[in-house]
């Protein structure tokens, strides 16, 4: 061990110290000395003080005359309140004060104008003719100002005007003033102001007007001795040829377009090529052809020599180009506009990229991330280039350019491809098989962004994957995607290790498709349990619940009744009896997901029991949770079958109304039970009011017996030939098993529960039977079975909670005699979901009817068919 050092040297107290102690506050003290000064004085303070009692316009008339200049931005920037509380007043007192103070205010007060008047204009607080007496020429005498950001606000101010001025005001108020500010002898910015307003006047006019005042307006400044009017005229050709119609764009502004793209400014020259192909829908065969196309063409072929801004244009605007075109290029032509687009989106990966960023020259660098920006517009317009060369020709055509794209070396290129990923597989339809190994490259993307972008169409691309190649056999249908799975979860495991929690909750809320793409098997092998242990070991909320509800979706589709008594064992003993209360919240959770995406009788089977058993949860946040989802518990029932769980409901409803201490919880308590109380109870037999729930949820329970009699029969099947039933032929048969969207009213829709315990035959005609019921469920059958129940639920009132003095009476139910609970009990829960003799749950109408008077009991009443004690800790 080392001594300890001397304590003179663990601190110093010396005279030398305690002198640079000193300085060293001495220094603090300078620090703060011009905070101190910053300080309004007295004097100062008074002079900002406003007498309290003056009312808001005359404050402001003060603030305006007198005031500090942020205290005339304030007045201003509160313009549009003054206007809306008092326009009479505002306009007579306050707006004059405005104009005296605004040709001598600062940017800040000049800006804060412009947006007031906008917002005065779009509020509508005084009528059109009005706003243009009072502030139109505020406006434009603002226009040119010195700085350009505030000319720039009362330009856009003034061309929101313009949309609601009346042509009279507009042809004496700006039309015949821009007359005089588009001539050579006024200032640049003058004339720039001019194109801009010019532009937006057009289609306020009619054709006659405009091309007597207008037009030559316009041909004078696109011959304009300065570029930047020559290029701003330009670009407002497009709204000019949308005013004046097809003969006069023809006859006057396609010269000028064609003049303009021979202009020896490169900016100019884009601004005629840009303009030249958003109008192209303008004009005809010939004009394209003859003219446009001549004028494209050159302006490819120079555009190497030219600046990378311009290739940065041409490869945005080359989808639009080819899809405007198409149709009157020749052979070769369209080969060379498809090697041009080829050469575009591999430009710059021809260099060599070895060398440290931190030795290569500045422009170098600026010329690499225009070339980048070049590939990612290639990106872009991918689509429309496949339907250029026609999806046949794709392999052929732009499959290696398709490649290089998908394994360009920057983020932004592959990222763009990735959202284009979606358009590109619909295009190619019965040949997206060509591309499943990009797809598997994209989903092993390094870059979580572009994982991000591709997961947002991810269920189409695989359902296009799974449907859509050369084989059509289903079971067969990853033989052509085998690396699917793996690239999948490794996705998966790439954003859960990431901090990006947004890209991680929307991947797993896109694998709820994955039941319709794999097998039940792989799923349960190698993402069911992964979601399982999300919802157990994440810390972040979101994905959790996403992770929950692709659980429960995984579990509807699940084929196997081993595995799903695993899973909703897995569920109740470490969710719902988990010793973490977090997990007992997520139970919860999955509870709710389940009666959304169940049938009620699964829902009521399996977690019913296990959900209200957390009324004697330790924890207030469960019980509180569990409050909010009674009412939806509640609607899972149906009665008279479900009597007995609807005691068990109302016994710990009330138990938490006498028992609970905490103050939150008892209070949601009392506002659940007044809900549960105005709610109406399902009925066996369908009722006009639920006809619609009641019909989805027989949908569900149609697909859930379904899936037990797949079960049954694959099982069958494999003992007679050894070869399990594909899935094609089962959801084929899930098809054609739907419940019609019309069914008559009078005909009673309630599933048969079938024999669990029949004797397995595998004669094809008991097969045959077996297919045939699943699919019509014998009509008579129904009537025989549920006639008594009819005539009861006709004649029973609604079920409902009766309010008492403790504010939760005693359920009004019609008692029924033994048969019909018989007849409910033995159709309405599936054995797909009859649970194993280890699992825990509850059945309906499986246990004896619950006697009124034992239930009225709260110490004495033994819960029949409850779960085991839990032994969990807060």
């Amino acid at each position: 061990m080392h001594p300890p050092p001397p304590a003179a040297d663990a601190m110093d107290f010396s005279q030398n110290s305690l002198f640079g102690y000193m300085e060293d506050l001495q220094e603090l003290t300078i620090i703060e000395r011009p905070v101190r000064r910053s300080l309004k004085t007295p004097e100062e303070i008074e002079r900002l003080t406003v007498d309290e009692d003056l009312s808001d316009i005359e404050r402001a008339v003060y603030l305006l005359s007198a005031g500090q200049d942020i205290q005339g931005t304030s007045v201003i920037a509160n313009l549009p309140f003054l206007m809306r509380q008092n326009p009479a007043e505002t306009l007579r007192r306050v707006l004059p004060k405005v104009r005296e103070v605004l040709p001598v205010a600062g940017v800040e007060m000049q800006l804060t104008a412009a947006v007031s008047f906008l917002t005065i204009l779009q509020e509508e607080s005084v009528s059109v003719h009005t706003y243009a007496h009072s502030f139109l020429q505020v406006i434009l005498l603002h226009l040119e100002h010195r700085d350009a950001g505030v000319s720039n606000a009362w330009l856009e101010t003034l061309l929101s005007v313009i949309e609601v001025l009346p042509k009279e005001t507009l042809r004496h108020e700006i039309l015949n003033p821009l007359v005089s500010k588009a001539q050579l002898s006024q200032t640049v910015q003058s004339r720039l102001v001019s194109c801009k307003i010019l532009g937006k006047m057009t289609n306020k006019f009619d054709a006659h007007t405009i091309k007597r005042e207008i037009l030559p307006l316009v041909k004078s400044l696109c011959q304009d001795v300065e570029y930047e009017v020559r290029s701003c005229m330009c670009r407002q050709l497009e709204n000019i040829a949308q005013g004046i119609g097809t003969e006069l764009t023809k006859s006057v502004v396609l010269p000028e377009l064609i003049e303009l793209s021979r202009d020896e400014g490169s900016s100019v020259r884009l601004a005629a090529f840009e303009t030249l192909v958003n109008l192209l829908d303008v004009f005809d065969t010939d004009d394209r052809s003859q003219t446009i196309l001549p004028l494209v063409k050159s302006f490819c072929e120079k555009s190497f020599k030219a600046d990378e801004s311009i290739l940065i244009s041409l490869s945005f605007h080359l989808g639009k180009l080819c899809h405007g075109l198409y149709g009157i290029f020749t052979p070769d032509q369209h080969l060379r506009f498809l090697e041009f687009y080829k050469k575009l989106c591999t430009l710059g990966l021809q260099q060599e990229n070895g060398h440290n960023e931190n030795q290569i020259p500045p422009q170098i660098l600026e010329q690499e991330k225009k070339y980048i920006s070049v590939r990612k517009n290639c990106a872009y317009n991918f689509p429309a280039m496949i339907v250029f060369v026609d999806p046949k020709n794709f392999h052929m055509e732009l499959y290696s350019t398709f490649f290089c794209l998908c394994h360009d070396p920057e983020v932004p290129v592959r990222y763009t491809i990735a959202i284009c990923f979606y358009e590109v597989s619909k295009l190619l339809n019965s040949g997206v098989y060509l591309i499943h190994k990009e797809l598997i490259t994209l989903l092993q993307d390094e870059s979580l962004e572009v994982l991000d972008a591709l997961i947002d169409h991810l269920p189409e691309i695989l359902e296009l994957m799974s449907t859509g190649g050369e084989s059509s056999v289903q079971e067969n249908k990853l033989s052509s995607l085998p690396d699917l799975i793996p690239a999948l979860t490794a996705a998966e495991q790439r954003a859960a290790a990431s901090l990006k929690w947004r890209t991680h909750e929307k991947l797993l809320q896109k694998y709820a498709c994955l039941p319709h793409i794999i097998s039940s098997d792989q799923i349960y092998y190698r993402f069911l349990q992964r979601m399982f242990t999300i919802v157990m070991t994440n810390n972040v909320l979101p994905v959790q619940k996403a992770a929950s509800r692709t659980l429960c979706i995984f579990l509807r589709y699940n084929r196997k009744q081993e595995q799903r008594h695993e899973v909703i064992q897995k569920l109740i003993e470490q969710l719902g009896q988990g010793k973490s209360y977090w997990n007992r919240l997520r139970f919860l959770d999955t509870c709710e997901f389940i009666i959304e995406i169940f049938s009620k009788s699964f829902f009521c089977k399996y977690f019913f029991l296990p959900a209200i058993e957390l009324t004697h949860d330790p924890v207030a946040n469960v019980r509180m949770k569990l409050c909010y989802l009674l009412p939806k518990v509640k609607s899972t029932l149906k009665i008279p079958a479900d009597k007995h769980l609807l005691q068990q409901l109302e016994m710990c409803v009330r138990k938490l109304l006498c028992q609970e201490k905490d103050k939150d919880v008892l209070a949601i308590v009392k506002r659940t039970v007044l809900e549960l109380d105005r709610m109406e109870m399902s009925m066996d037999a369908f009722q006009k009011k639920f006809y619609e729930k009641d019909l989805l949820d027989q949908e569900k329970e149609r697909e859930e017996l379904l899936l037990m009699e797949m079960e049954q029969l694959e099982k069958e099947k494999q003992q007679s030939d050894g070869r399990p039933m594909s899935e094609k032929n089962f959801e084929k048969k899930r098809r054609d098993t739907k419940t019609p969207t019309a069914l008559p009213k009078s005909l009673p829709i309630s599933v048969p529960g079938p024999s669990g315990t029949s004797t397995p035959s595998t004669s094809k005609e008991i097969k045959k039977s077996k297919l045939t019921r699943s699919q019509s469920f014998n009509n008579q059958a129904f009537h025989a079975k549920y006639g008594s129940l009819d005539k009861c639920a006709s004649k029973s009132p609604t079920v409902g909670y009766t309010p008492s003095v403790s504010g939760l009476g005693k359920t009004s139910v019609v008692s029924l005699t033994d048969d019909s609970f018989r007849t409910r009990n033995a159709s309405s829960a599936p054995t797909a979901f009859s649970p194993a003799p280890s699992l825990p749950g509850t059945s309906r109408g499986t246990s004896n009817s619950v006697d009124p008077k034992s239930s009225a009991s709260k110490d004495t009443q033994p819960r029949k068919a409850t779960l085991k004690s839990r032994k969990s800790n807060p």
